[in-house]
């Protein structure tokens, strides 16, 4: 297997591997507002999300930006809860012609959210990388396989979400509220466990 192909398989797996599952949780809050229908949309906003954490993600893993591990580990879960909150705010429609009111926030706010990703996943690829002495090819590799999975995750998302509303008959609205609530719910555990919340409770 070669180096690019390595990094590829690597890249994947860290975001689909349920033990990172706070990434797994953003890309399913994101999706939480959106039909199978819509998937247009969902790819320009996974799009602002992957350029963000793309920028991110190099600059880490070339050193050029410094940070604090634990404060990353602790904003990620606060962008999953920001995108819940704001799901709670859209308006669903059950009339699939229909035309949604889709908040213009939600694709700068996926970039920008995106931007805090990346250093979270740089974390991982900078213990893989050693002494590599080009990083451009394993970056690529490692962001093309993370894209991967993430498009992955979307259609898993949506694919639950068409069972959901199209077989069980379930209110969109309703599948909104109740599935966003439940990802704000762990990703609020993920933010009083956190070391950095810790410190900042003098905990």
């Amino acid at each position: 297997m070669s180096d690019f192909s390595l990094f590829l398989q690597l890249g994947y797996q860290h975001i689909t591997d349920v033990k990172g599952y706070d990434h797994i949780l953003f890309v399913i809050a994101l999706c939480a507002v959106y039909r199978i229908s819509d998937w247009k949309k969902v790819a320009v906003l996974v799009t602002a999300f992957t350029i963000g954490h793309s920028i991110t993600l190099a600059l880490a893993t070339l050193q050029l930006i410094t940070y604090r591990t634990d404060v990353i580990e602790f904003l990620i879960p606060i962008t999953i809860v920001l995108t819940c909150i704001l799901n709670f705010f859209h308006k669903s429609t059950d009339i699939r012609t229909a035309k949604e009111a889709s908040s213009k926030l939600r694709y700068p706010m996926a970039m920008l959210f995106g931007l805090i990703h990346g250093m979270g996943f740089s974390n991982y690829l900078r213990s893989l990388l050693g002494k590599e002495e080009s990083l451009w090819k394993p970056l690529l590799a490692f962001n093309l396989g993370l894209e991967v999975g993430q498009l992955l995750i979307v259609l898993i998302a949506l694919m639950v979400s068409f069972i959901v509303l199209e077989i069980f008959k379930a209110k969109k609205h309703d599948w909104t509220l109740i599935l966003s609530g439940v990802v704000a719910g762990i990703s609020l555990t993920l933010i009083v466990n956190a070391d950095y919340f810790a410190e900042l409770t003098g905990q």
